[in-house]
């Protein structure tokens, strides 16, 4: 069976989809920090399922582990690297965010009552200074232990179905 859609092709349409899902999330509700968020997860990891399953359906003799995962991997990597680039196109593109991530900061630091007013402005300062470097490293981290474990534990499902 000949499928027309790889598992790159299909990180390219999930990425795709995850991109204007969190787009429409952002001016639907104002910002990223909501359960909505978590479409775009099922999105991301349906499509680890999707290259799995289908890898698991195609003719190939050799359905070890090790193919499996490779096939996950082909397509979370894609995902990974546009959703990577997104959030930080978005995070400069949208100076907002980085004022609303001070503003809470600071409210979380005066209530903790622990700093003086100085050390606070300067622990501020720093956030916002690394805040799209931060936001970047952190979906970089995040996106790949999903994919990792999807793909792991989709593979481990299929290998074991196989037997």
């Amino acid at each position: 069976m000949m499928n027309k859609f790889t598992p790159t092709i299909k990180g390219v349409i999930a990425g795709v989809l995850m991109v204007l899902i969190s787009i429409a999330i952002y001016f639907a509700k104002g910002d990223f920090d909501n359960p909505l968020q978590y479409i775009s997860y099922a999105v991301y990891i349906g499509a680890i399922l999707w290259s799995l399953y289908d890898f698991e359906q195609s003719d190939t003799a050799d359905k070890s582990f090790k193919q499996y995962f490779s096939t996950g991997f082909r397509c979370f990597i894609v995902i990974t690297f546009i959703m990577v680039i997104f959030t930080y196109i978005f995070t400069k593109a949208d100076p907002s965010l980085k004022e609303q991530m001070a503003v809470k900061y600071r409210a979380e630091l005066t209530g903790k009552g622990n700093y003086t007013a100085p050390e606070i402005d300067s622990m501020v300062q720093n956030a916002k200074d690394y805040f799209n470097i931060m936001l970047t490293s952190m979906a970089i981290f995040g996106y790949l232990v999903i994919g990792s474990m999807a793909t792991v534990l989709g593979s481990l499902f299929f290998v074991r179905k196989g037997r």
